[in-house]
């Protein structure tokens, strides 16, 4: 209202207010979202993570456009087994002639300071594993990467990790 008839300090004023009702919301948003991960339990810590990144996608697709069980075998594979990006080669490597090579030594201290117990890495093997292989023949582990060492390449599939969040016994959460 004060747009269209108002003075121009009427219209100021309004947009004044406006500022301060907008600002006064997200304040409040602000105040209140943090008291809740203030007081946050172990059961309310997935509600806060739902309300930061959203609700999960369905797990089922719909399917609308499916009316022959061939369209739906097609929509159900497309849906749990989508297609992978494209394999991209690295760029070409020249070796390193000063990288000195690995050792027997270097690899069983590596392995020494891996628990066996720890969950495996998205290779899916679990450490103990590696170590017996270690033990039992050094020179497999040494011929797997030494020339990734010598050429100064780490693999994209040995930069990913699992992480587990467990509960320390007697400790807060």
């Amino acid at each position: 209202m004060a747009r269209k008839h108002g003075t121009p300090a009427l219209r100021d004023l309004a947009d004044i207010s406006k500022a301060g009702y907008f600002k006064a919301i997200k304040t409040a948003k602000n105040k209140y979202w943090s008291s809740f991960l203030l007081g946050a339990t172990p059961q309310t810590l997935w509600t806060a993570k739902k309300f930061a990144y959203g609700r999960a996608p369905p797990r089922f697709p719909s399917l609308p456009v499916a009316e022959a069980p061939q369209q739906m075998n097609d929509v159900l594979l497309d849906h749990f087994f989508r297609a992978k990006e494209p394999f991209s080669p690295p760029p070409r490597l020249r070796p390193d002639k000063k990288a000195p090579p690995l050792t027997n030594d270097e690899g069983a201290t590596a392995l020494s300071k891996c628990s066996p117990t720890s969950a495996p890495g998205p290779d899916g093997i679990p450490y103990s594993t590696w170590k017996q292989v270690n033990r039992e023949n050094p020179s497999i582990l040494l011929q797997i990467l030494s020339p990734l060492v010598s050429l100064g390449y780490h693999p994209a599939s040995l930069k990913g990790s699992n992480g587990i969040v467990l509960d320390k016994p007697g400790k807060p959460s």
